[in-house]
């Protein structure tokens, strides 16, 4: 059976004594580390998509530009 003893001044932390290995038993922080990073996640496909729809839009304006104004250079 694993003996796990607190490590001192850490109170969501373990030493595992078999091992050596620290554990983390801190369930709310780990919650919220991995709720932001599904967040900048999210943010950063949205900026993604925005990206792709300014040059979308970059595209039909020049070639609106080109129709209208075709001696121009744009």
């Amino acid at each position: 059976m694993t003996r796990l003893t607190k490590v001192k001044d850490h109170p969501h932390l373990y030493r595992d004594e078999d091992s050596g290995a620290i554990l983390n038993y801190d369930t709310i922080g780990y919650n919220q580390r991995l709720k932001k990073i599904e967040l900048e996640k999210s943010q950063k496909q949205e900026l993604d998509n925005m990206k792709k729809d300014i040059e979308e839009i970059k595209g039909l304006l020049k070639q609106f530009l080109n129709k209208w104004l075709p001696g121009e250079m744009i």
